[in-house]
């Protein structure tokens, strides 16, 4: 048996709780952009997220992701921990383990959770309640455990060819904004769109939902470390990282529109922390700088890109997770620093070798995220309908799918506290940035 270590038993079992409250803070930074009528939609969708990928990956999708790899083709794994059997023996392929397997488990749970979560944003407005909830079980064993595997499993594939992938910026960034792009595609756009500006509904929600973001982001990227010692420099590379994209975006804002916006400037700081997540633990601060600047800026152009091509993201989960994480996990090839971990990138002498992996990375995890989802969502979408009805859609989702209004505003103009007029018109929630 492995000797384990107590802080970084501790340290890894924090940052699966921090990773676990980015999700009701991804619940909140989207409820704030998308229309009033459909705020609490959006809430449950994310939370009844974690319940179901919550037991899946207990049950049977930890061990398709780390169980020991099936066939030796490094494609996915066996179900030697299904229902959480034998979790006492070390994680395969796992040259020093310092933590338990079932601190490990607990922690990449919350991954596949806020992975799954993402999707939410791409279809935001018009997704019925039980068929997305059956997209997401089947979503997360078809797409996300195959590239998990791929990429965090020692035994992937990917992982023996030398892809660097700190924290997920192919298994958790691209894959879930790719995948939100098909899902888009499949449910077709929302009533109205892009002819009616549909406005975020509440944008101080949204900058506290990225400002939990932004701190759970730490155990997100140092927890990935798996130990106390590496976290550090996860640690300060996500900060720094996050801080320049999020001037990045103002700043591309500014030049583009003559004004910087506070929801750009949450929408930076996501971008920012989504490009570092693959290279926090790989880059020095000069690296770190660099690919917060540059995914905040790419980012904020790419927003424009789904009008372009029709693509009703609703949300932008593809132009912040997709684009924010090509611009990381490729970025690593340049700036990757043996000196820190990992090897060395073009700008530090290491050639073109590690640039060719990343990019390999990046085909796959787009290939595979657009192909699998496009065949999920259109099967699930035969078989039970992900979409709304037209009068569904027009009432809004929390009446018609829960019976629930996240603002009684009747009832607050009769206590005499406020009336009908001041209450705010329905402007709605598309084009967020």
């Amino acid at each position: 048996m492995p000797h384990y270590n107590s802080g970084d038993t501790a340290w890894v079992l924090a940052s699966a709780a921090l990773v676990l409250f980015m999700t009701p803070g991804l619940a909140i930074f989207y409820g704030g952009m998308v229309r009033r009528k459909n705020v609490l939609a959006m809430l449950m969708q994310n939370f009844v997220t974690m319940a179901i990928v919550g037991l899946a990956w207990v049950w049977f999708s930890y061990s398709l992701a780390f169980g020991p790899d099936w066939g030796g083709l490094g494609l996915l794994g066996d179900f030697r921990f299904a229902a959480l059997s034998h979790i006492s023996s070390p994680i395969p392929g796992m040259a020093h383990q310092s933590v338990p397997q079932l601190a490990f488990v607990a922690f990449q749970m919350m991954f596949a959770v806020i992975t799954a979560a993402l999707l939410t944003g791409s279809s935001a407005d018009r997704a019925r309640f039980a068929a997305f909830c059956v997209f997401v079980l089947v979503w997360s064993v078809v797409v996300y455990d195959p590239i998990a595997h791929w990429v965090f499993s020692p035994e992937g594939w990917l992982a023996k060819k030398g892809t660097e992938d700190f924290a997920g910026g192919t298994v958790v960034e691209i894959t879930s904004g790719v995948s939100g792009a098909a899902l888009a595609l499949v449910l077709g756009p929302r009533r109205g769109w892009p002819r009616e500006l549909m406005r975020p509904h509440n944008v101080p929600l949204s900058v506290l939902g990225a400002g939990i973001l932004w701190f759970g982001w730490f155990g997100f990227n140092a927890g990935s470390a798996l130990s106390a010692g590496r976290a550090a420099d996860a640690f300060i590379n996500t900060n720094t990282a996050t801080a320049a994209a999020l001037l990045a975006w103002t700043g591309v804002e500014k030049l583009r529109d003559g004004r910087p916006t506070t929801l750009g400037a949450a929408s930076g700081a996501v971008a920012g922390a989504v490009g570092i997540t693959p290279a926090c633990g790989f880059v020095n601060t000069v690296g770190a700088t660099v690919i917060g600047l540059v995914a905040g800026a790419a980012c904020a152009l790419a927003v424009s890109l789904k009008f372009k091509f029709g693509v009703d993201d609703s949300l932008d989960v593809l132009a912040v997770h997709g684009v924010g994480g090509v611009v990381g996990t490729l970025m690593v090839g340049l700036f990757g620093l043996s000196a820190v971990s990992g090897a060395n990138g073009l700008f530090y002498g290491g050639g073109l070798a590690l640039l060719g992996r990343q990019a390999l990375a990046v085909v796959v995890a787009v290939g595979w995220a657009f192909c699998a989802t496009t065949v999920v969502a259109w099967a699930v979408n035969k078989v039970v309908g992900m979409r709304v009805g037209p009068d569904e859609e027009l009432a809004g989702l929390d009446v018609s799918l829960h019976e629930e209004s996240a603002y009684d505003f009747e009832a607050l103009g009769a206590s005499g506290l406020s009336s009908p007029a001041a209450a705010p018109r329905r402007s709605g929630a598309a084009q967020p940035r």
